[in-house]
């Protein structure tokens, strides 16, 4: 059963929150918000994050859209199943059970970070039901979020380090998260405390350590993901900030394998344009509606 232990802080104007409904022993429940109207706009959040990443895109876009904002399996408030994978496939599933079991078509999917690969990679393997797929910062290049600095890197090493990884992955005081994601904004104010209160809120859910620990841990698995891009039939657009994790060469590895995509780069801004500028990507998508 899904933990109802805590709830979120941060209410967003406009949205209802939902369940999708278990299924097998691996995939538990998966909680969304919803809001607006028009055709149907699924966002995929960090790693680290939840729905509420989303907070300021929601209401930029829900006059031209059904929002979908949803936690990954096991993030956020979705449930925590105990040995369920965090890797992208595992995670993929995820999203796909939203686009079948609410029988969703024209789908545009807007993906930051872990959120864009799943994004890409749900698009390959649902041509029939994606209309369009935004992809900011793709989360697909060794390192990851080792490279928003020193902090990181260190904090990343011991949570994947055997034996004490578990433990290290348990520890998360509130200057070093804050610290650590930071290093993924061009502009730090941007990183809200009411929000770096909600994710530490949320980090304190039982079993929620060992999700963290797995996430990190499925950087091979996003980075294997890249072999899926060349499938998608739909349009695509990447956006990448100026300042992202990501670098020069990253981004285009990308474009190289697909040439046919759209290409925004978000001056100033890191790896968590949500955050910073959330009316960037509401300009990409409604201009699409």
């Amino acid at each position: 059963m899904p933990d109802q232990t805590s709830s979120p802080t941060i209410q967003i104007p406009g949205t209802t929150s939902h369940t999708l409904a278990a299924r097998g022993r691996h995939e538990g429940t998966v909680r969304y918000l919803k809001a607006g109207t028009g055709a149907p706009l699924i966002l995929l959040h960090t790693v680290r994050t939840q729905a509420e990443h989303f907070r300021h895109l929601i209401p930029l876009i829900s006059a031209q859209y059904t929002v979908y904002a949803v936690d990954l399996p096991g993030m956020g408030y979705s449930e925590i199943v105990p040995g369920a994978s965090s890797e992208e496939p595992a995670m993929r599933a995820g999203v796909e059970r939203l686009l079948t079991d609410l029988d969703l078509d024209d789908v545009t999917l807007l993906g930051e970070s872990m959120g864009a690969v799943l994004a890409l990679t749900t698009a390959a393997d649902q041509p029939d039901r994606v209309r369009r797929v935004v992809a900011v910062n793709t989360y697909d290049f060794a390192g990851g979020i080792a490279r928003s600095g020193l902090l990181a890197r260190l904090v990343v090493t011991g949570v994947l380090a055997p034996g004490v990884g578990p433990v290290v992955a348990g520890i998360e005081p509130k200057p070093v998260l804050r610290k650590i994601l930071q290093g993924g904004l061009g502009d730090k104010s941007a990183l809200r405390e009411d929000y770096l209160d909600e994710l530490l809120q949320v980090g304190q859910r039982p079993g929620y350590a060992t999700v963290a620990r797995g996430v990190y841990q499925n950087l091979p698995s996003l980075i294997a993901a890249r072999s899926r891009y060349p499938e998608i039939k739909a349009p695509i657009h990447l956006v990448y900030g100026e300042k992202d994790w990501s670098r020069p060469s990253d981004r285009q590895a990308n474009k190289h394998l697909l040439p046919e995509a759209d290409f925004t780069l978000v001056s100033g801004a890191g790896h968590f344009i949500a955050l910073e500028r959330p009316d960037v990507l509401a300009d990409l998508v409604n201009s699409a509606a």
